[in-house]
């Protein structure tokens, strides 16, 4: 698996179809940041918001860059289930990868104190919190990018917007594990508490291991 992760990573730095995703991901996140600076739990759940979307996307990538010869051949030697999976990894560290530096530009530019200005905020616990929420939707929009792609989804004209729709849906609703982690670093804006969102971090990974598994199999039946 290492191997092929390592192979899937290499074909998506090379392509540069990486570069919409996180320009995406930059313009939203730079829409948050820009308007002077921000209170830094409101600006970590932005980052986290701004990231789900281009981490399903990212999963497109992974999935469709490679040739459909070169596909097969990596199919043939390791078996169609693993060589998606290690598809999907990729895109989820590399949307980590994206939302840490993102966590980075925020304890940066943000002002580390409540929305009303008046109870400091520290930095570190913050942080913590802001790279949980960052998995959680990294691991969401994985989920989100397996089931609206290859070989769930087979019409590629459908494929983008579907895959927006999902993303923007699962991060408005009210149950989800991505809205509650983003929720709780704004509510957390105005009353200075830090939140820990284990609760979503391991509901998120539930259902991104769920998606995956329906990706590897439909991709066993249908390689």
């Amino acid at each position: 698996m290492t191997a092929l992760l390592r192979y899937r990573t290499a074909l998506l730095l090379r392509s540069y179809r990486w570069l919409p995703p996180l320009l995406l991901y930059a313009a939203v996140l730079a829409i948050g940041l820009t308007a002077g600076p921000q209170p830094l739990l409101d600006s970590l759940g932005w980052n986290a918001a701004a990231l789900l979307p281009a981490a399903a996307w990212l999963v497109r990538v992974c999935v469709t860059v490679e040739p459909p010869a070169a596909r097969a051949c990596v199919a043939a030697a390791s078996g169609p289930a693993r060589a998606h999976l290690a598809g999907m990894l990729a895109a989820l560290m590399c949307s980590a990868l994206t939302g840490a530096v993102g966590i980075g530009v925020v304890l940066w530019v943000a002002d580390p104190h409540t929305t009303d200005h008046l109870k400091a905020v520290p930095v570190g616990p913050a942080a913590v919190s802001g790279a949980l929420a960052v998995l959680v939707s990294a691991l969401l929009g994985t989920g989100v990018g397996a089931v609206t792609n290859p070989p769930v989804l087979l019409r590629p004209g459908w494929a983008v917007p579907v895959t927006m729709g999902a993303a923007v849906a699962v991060l408005v609703a009210g149950g989800s594990p991505a809205n509650a982690a983003v929720r709780g670093l704004v509510v957390a804006s105005h009353t200075g508490r830090i939140p820990y969102p284990l609760l979503s971090l391991l509901s998120a990974a539930v259902l991104a291991a769920g998606a995956a598994a329906v990706a590897g199999l439909l991709s066993s039946r249908r390689g």
